[in-house]
């Protein structure tokens, strides 16, 4: 549930870019090849990101210019001159980044330093995009609570000094994608912003009018996800930087280099875009109510993908309510959303009544962070320290894992009229696949600790299990009454479509090595099992509907589950092709059957005359992503991890 505050005030907003702008055409100077691939892998990424300029701490023979710590100094001293305020009334200073200039102490200490500030409180937030909002909920909280009456929050990078190309000798001059990606992605500046509970008016464009921040939502799904960025692990992620004899071996390494896993990012947006609709149903935001949105991405090319997944969602915000300076101050991580909304202030005037959404989304591990601000006008009533809290948004404490957003599958091929059903069944898929993401046996694939015994093992228990999937499907269709004659047929005929799916994976497992040789000595595992003799048992039951509830939790792990783990298997097991065919057909065919799927949720309810359908199918999706995340469990049940 997000934060609300009721008495902080965002008081001023300022910013600090190092050196003249760098064109993309000069960047060679700042960050130079390392060989022949830079140049492609530049071009490449530049077209897509549309970054024009960046600026840079660093002159072009790789000195710095000015460290983290001055580049945050001096965008607090640019906050505070906007604000016509004072250091010495500032009692908290919060910062975040992805690193400061030494690894300890901590980053608020030195800027603290840096300023020679008065004592105070400081706290340092480490992490990467989202690390400035949480410096920002911190110098919030301080003032909501009346510890502080003026917090500072800010948020500086400096990530230049990782890119020049004598950090890559140790390499000879050579860096995998990943290594290479950020080069021309990431630049460095810092932002800063004065929090206090006067409410007086707002320096920049707006004229009579204070900014109050209504809440801020943060959310991490680390435990749901591997390391997508990172900088001091080894490229295969199983050695720490200080886990070797010397900085040189792990430079040599590339355990000082900072990677991305691109493959990876689709699902940023995807946790993000589920966290912005869970917000829209509780009442925490309307988004025909945002006038302004500030999203930080990193790429132009996200923008559409953010734009379609909102659409999906039916929670769009029009992109002329949308404002990035990512063309012309380029992407400074943490520091990002700050500089961009001092700059919004600084050029963009805002009128009383106005709200300022903000969505940070950040790829480290996967976290999502959302701020909303609302302009009020100066001559109004500030909320009197010590009143009562506002009333809770509507349901926001009965809310639970439920999720405005539809399910994992095209929902623009949905017929009309099955918005809650779909919305229902998005909620518990949404639950499920975190869950199914920590499990023993998909942790360790994602650690990158999966053996080839493990996959055998997982099939083992596995292919027993889809053996009987066609089966149960034509029980159910057989127990259907005449009135549900169309629905049978489309069962059946799904049915006959996957009834030799189990031979191609228990092909699949005897090309891995398996050495079981007949499909008849494998058994399923205690949730395996459980699973089957709950869908027999229901299928047998007279218009057994809601075994599309279970169709929607099978195919969709298929086409969700089943192609983020795929990658993760190959780059984990020295495997022919042909030891995959199973995974890699519902991968790519799962999505139509889903829409199949939907076909037949739409036949079901236009035969259905009791009503209870709909509800039929939540409940035995529900039981259903019990029962398989059971059989997630027990193909590891021993394994902590």
């Amino acid at each position: 549930m997000p934060i609300a505050f009721h008495r902080v005030y965002l008081e001023s907003a300022g910013y600090f870019m190092p050196g003249e702008p760098v064109s993309n055409e000069a960047m060679d100077s700042y960050i130079a090849p390392l060989n022949r691939m830079s140049g492609r892998i530049k071009s490449r990424i530049l077209a897509e990101n549309g970054i024009r300029q960046r600026h840079y701490a660093i002159d072009s023979e790789g000195a710095t210019v000015f460290t983290n710590a001055q580049l945050a100094a001096n965008a607090i001293r640019d906050c505070l001159r906007r604000g016509d305020s004072d250091l010495s009334a500032v009692s908290l200073l919060a910062s975040g980044s992805s690193g400061g200039d030494a690894l300890m102490p901590g980053f608020s200490n030195m800027i603290q330093g840096e300023l020679a500030a008065p004592p105070m409180e400081t706290l340092s937030v480490h992490g990467i995009c989202a690390a400035g909002v949480s410096a920002i909920q911190v110098a919030a909280q301080g003032v909501e609570m009346g510890g502080h009456a003026s917090a500072l929050a800010v948020a500086s990078e400096l990530p230049s000094r990782l890119f020049k190309r004598s950090r890559f000798a140790a390499r000879g001059y050579d860096a995998d994608f990943d290594a290479h990606f950020l080069r021309w992605m990431l630049s460095d500046g810092a932002g800063a912003v004065l929090l206090g509970n006067t409410g007086r008016p707002l320096p920049g464009a707006s004229q009579g009018v204070r900014l109050r921040l209504k809440w801020v939502h943060q959310r991490s799904f680390s435990g749901d996800y591997p390391v997508c960025m990172q900088l001091g692990l080894s490229a295969d992620r199983k050695n720490g930087h200080l886990d070797y004899p010397s900085w040189h071996e792990a430079e040599a390494d590339g355990a000082l280099s900072l990677r991305q896993d691109i493959r990876l990012l689709p699902h940023l947006f995807d946790i993000g875009i589920h966290e912005y609709a869970k917000l829209v149903r509780d009442g925490w935001l309307d988004p025909d109510q945002v006038d302004h949105f500030l999203c930080h991405y990193s790429s132009e090319k996200f923008i559409p993908v953010v734009e379609d997944l909102m659409e999906k969602a039916g929670l769009v915000i029009p992109r002329s309510r949308w404002f990035s300076n990512l063309a012309w101050r380029g992407n400074t991580g943490a520091a990002s959303i700050l500089i961009m909304l001092a700059e919004f202030l600084e050029t963009r005037e805002v009128k009383p009544g106005e709200q300022i959404f903000c969505y940070i989304p950040e790829s480290g591990r996967f976290m999502a962070a959302y701020m909303l601000l609302e302009a009020e006008a100066v001559h109004a009533s500030p909320v009197a320290a010590g009143a009562p809290a506002a009333a809770a948004p509507r349901d926001a404490a009965n809310s639970g894992d439920a999720e405005a957003i539809a399910p994992p599958h095209d929902p623009d091929m949905a017929p009309q009229g099955l918005g809650q059903l779909l919305t229902e069944l998005a909620a518990i898929w949404h639950d499920y696949r975190s869950r199914v993401w920590r499990t023993p046996v998909v942790r360790r694939l994602r650690n990158r600790r999966f053996q080839t015994a493990d996959y055998l093992n997982w099939m083992e228990n596995w292919i027993p299990q889809v053996r009987e999937g066609s089966k149960w499907m034509r029980e159910g269709a057989a127990s259907l009454s005449e009135q549900y004659a169309p629905l049978a047929a489309l069962i059946d005929m799904h049915a006959g479509e996957e009834q030799n799916d189990f031979q191609i994976l228990f092909q699949d497992y005897r090309n891995a090595g398996g050495a079981v040789d007949s499909i008849d000595a494998l058994r399923r595992n205690p949730g395996g099992e459980a699973l089957n003799a709950y869908l027999h048992g229901l299928a047998a039951t007279r218009d057994p509907i809601g075994l599309l509830g279970a169709i929607y939790i099978i195919e969709g792990t298929g086409q969700r589950i089943v192609p983020a783990l795929l990658p993760l298997l190959k780059a984990s097991l020295t495997l022919p092709p042909d030891a995959f065919r199973f995974l890699e057909y519902h991968g790519h065919n799962d999505e139509h059957h889903l829409a199949r799927w939907l076909s037949a949720v739409e036949l079901a309810l236009d035969c259905d005359e009791d009503g209870r359908a709909e509800q039929r199918i939540v409940d035995t999706a529900r039981r259903t992503a019990a029962l398989y995340l059971m059989q997630f469990h027990h193909v590891m049940e021993d394994e902590g991890a």
